[in-house]
């Protein structure tokens, strides 16, 4: 069984895209937010999965998320880590009991990722405990599972160069085994959008 946790935030004037606010102000980070959640509604659409949206703030049924194709919800915790803890104890709980759940979590900052890509590492979870794509400023953008680890979200400092490398620990320290995706790149600043509109003025999407 496939399932995808997705993560948003509300789409609202001066809390979405702060670091790339100094940059280009409130009104066009929150353009450009919203441009990549057009992406993700586009690439997760596509996924043969069961699909769950996580919001930061509230739950938004009058959206551009379809209600019948996404089943909201709020995430739940004080920081990043206990907010994807949670939010993969709950997915892991629903659907068949016998069935093997393979669940994957993306976030809405990367423009690059693809539903193959998606589609590719739920594959990989048939032979691997764990599946994790790695971001260019040292985080993540994917991460699976086959059976919920919490330890794999503690003692981590969350919107750091090291998640990363200190989640690959973690997965080493517990012997278990893992398959790193291709390297993209999540939009935090000016220069990462630079980037990806001349990725996409190229075509190369």
């Amino acid at each position: 069984m496939n399932q995808l946790i997705i993560f948003i935030k509300n789409p609202e004037l001066g809390k979405v895209k702060t670091r790339l606010a100094y940059s280009v102000g409130d009104q066009k980070a929150l353009d450009i937010y919203l441009r990549l959640i057009n992406i993700t509604l586009d690439v997760t659409s596509r996924v043969d999965a069961e699909r769950y949206l996580y919001y930061d703030r509230y739950v938004d049924s009058n959206d551009v998320w379809s209600n019948d194709r996404y089943k909201k919800k709020l995430q739940q915790g004080q920081d990043l880590g206990k907010r994807m803890t949670n939010a993969f104890e709950e997915v892991f709980t629903f659907g068949q009991f016998f069935v093997k759940k393979k669940v994957i979590i993306i976030g809405s900052d990367c423009a690059e990722l693809t539903t193959e890509l998606i589609h590719s590492a739920f594959d990989l979870l048939e032979n691997y405990d764990t599946v994790i794509g790695p971001s260019m400023d040292g985080g993540y953008y994917l991460l699976g599972m086959t059976t919920f680890n919490k330890l794999l979200f503690e003692d981590i400092l969350w919107s750091s160069e090291g998640v990363f490398e200190e989640t690959i620990r973690k997965m080493e320290h517990q012997k278990l085994t893992y398959k790193l995706m291709p390297i993209l790149n999540d939009i935090d600043t000016i220069d990462d959008w630079n980037q990806e509109l001349l990725r996409l003025q190229s075509g190369n999407i």
